[in-house]
């Protein structure tokens, strides 16, 4: 399958990309994966983005187009791929289409994954993050803590709120994207092969796509 996911902050694209990928062998793909190995592999992607990363500057749209082309050419997304929470802006979905356009790649759906902002609120603030890079196993102390409290159950590394987590960053995150990210649902509503699903389970999720594109 070849699926876009959106969704706010805390909807539960992250999971579920990663349920879906167990269906068909497709592949999970999101810009902070994508720019985290150019960096590691010292490639002139990666390292272009790392000087503006350093620099405390957000990497140029420019160049996390050349990152996704690259990405999207490489063998395992011949089986097809799961793009989570990539684009998230309106000028990022024209340029993705312009270069799925000359990949010859067509997208089989665009999911809206639509969460309640209290329940967002209620997620973000009790997750907890494994600090080990990694690892970064995510947990949540309401729904699944980790057996020791604090620590990863995976690797042993201290499991802790991240500081963009808080209820103010948080706060300050859903305004950003209501007003640059949230506009990509009418721009997708008008492209076709779009799917709002209104529900909180990562689970009624994964069945509402299943079903359109009859999995």
């Amino acid at each position: 399958m070849k699926v876009m996911l959106l969704g706010a902050p805390g909807a539960g694209k992250g999971t579920v990309a990663k349920l879906l990928t167990a269906l068909d062998g497709s592949v999970q793909i999101s810009t902070g994966d994508i720019l985290r190995a150019e960096v590691r592999a010292g490639s002139d992607l990666g390292k272009k983005a790392e000087a503006f990363m350093k620099a405390g500057d957000l990497v140029p749209d420019s160049l996390i187009m050349d990152m996704m082309e690259k990405r999207l050419q490489q063998e395992d997304c011949k089986k097809g791929f799961l793009l989570d929470g990539f684009p998230r802006t309106i000028p990022q979905a024209q340029d993705l289409k312009k270069m799925m356009a000359k990949l010859n790649i067509d997208l089989d759906m665009v999911i809206n994954i639509d969460v309640p902002r209290p329940v967002i609120l209620d997620r973000l603030c009790t997750r907890r993050t494994c600090v080990n890079a990694d690892c970064q196993a995510i947990y949540n102390v309401k729904s699944n803590p980790t057996k020791v409290e604090g620590i990863c159950d995976k690797c042993g590394s201290p499991a802790v709120q991240r500081e963009d987590e808080t209820e103010a960053a948080i706060t300050h995150r859903l305004e950003t994207y209501n007003e640059k990210t949230a506009p990509l649902i009418g721009f997708y509503e008008k492209e076709g092969k779009f799917k709002n699903v209104p529900c909180t389970s990562s689970d009624d999720v994964v069945n509402a796509v299943k079903e359109a594109l009859k999995l």
